[in-house]
């Protein structure tokens, strides 16, 4: 079972917040982007569920949390109707912004289209060994995210995430993408870059690995098992992780 709000807050922090690995490891992205004449920021706000405002440049994206100073406002009335919008069933409406609607239709249509392309990638294009990296490491980076929001938002996920110490644990690839899954209070808030000092780790080998557990196509106690799935520090930090980790997928489906 998934829970509507929790996927909300997927959506927007971990789906649409990966916009700005894109822009920032995808040539493609940076291309959509160099023809931008001025920064543009375009605010999600969804009733009774999550806000956040993307500005784009030239040089990348940036999301921050919460309704800021934007140039096109989007409101939503339900998590449904933005979880809509995420997989194209609903078209969203801007409330200020309609001089700027050729920025939604053109820049960031192609971005996350872009997205969508390099996420859910055919098996041919797999094949690219450049491809292939750039799609597990913005992959990694929305499980990453995700990971927090279902700590936070799912009940199920909440349920692990009362059992976790206060401290910042590193969910990594060996030499590539890192981040931080801070926890307060049992509340918890991903980082995308390694913490100074990690209370417990978990390190995938090799980019490769990755792949393979993300879709399920190896089993992660066998990794833990061979050492190719390193896991360090307070066990009880990453074995409540791990829980949440086992609802991602759910969701990310």
């Amino acid at each position: 079972m998934t829970d509507t709000k929790t996927l909300a807050y997927i959506n927007m922090y971990a789906v649409l917040g990966t916009l700005e690995n894109l822009c920032e490891l995808d040539d493609k992205a940076k291309e959509i982007l160099s023809g931008l004449k001025k920064p543009v920021s375009v605010c999600f706000d969804v009733k009774h569920g999550p806000s956040a405002t993307i500005k784009f440049t030239k040089s990348g994206c940036r999301m921050e949390d919460g309704v800021r100073d934007c140039d096109i406002y989007i409101p939503l009335s339900s998590c449904e109707k933005f979880n809509g919008v995420i997989d194209g069933t609903v078209t969203p409406v801007p409330l200020k912004g309609l001089t700027k609607i050729g920025f939604l239709l053109k820049t960031f249509t192609a971005l996350t289209d872009r997205l969508s392309e390099v996420m859910q990638p055919s098996e041919e294009a797999l094949k690219d060994r450049a491809f292939f990296e750039l799609s597990t490491k913005l992959t990694f980076y929305t499980i990453s995210v995700a990971l927090s929001q279902i700590g936070n938002q799912d009940k199920i996920g909440q349920a692990s995430a009362s059992y976790m110490l206060d401290g910042d644990i590193a969910f990594c690839i060996k030499d590539g993408p890192a981040a931080t899954i801070r926890v307060k209070d049992h509340h918890l808030v991903t980082i995308k870059e390694y913490p100074k000092k990690p209370r417990a780790i978990m390190q995938f080998d090799t980019i490769d690995l990755a792949y393979d557990l993300f879709n399920g196509k190896v089993n992660s106690l066998e990794c833990i098992g061979k050492g190719t799935v390193e896991i360090r520090g307070m066990l009880s930090m990453v074995d409540n992780m791990n829980r949440i980790l086992d609802r991602v997928a759910l969701y990310l489906a």
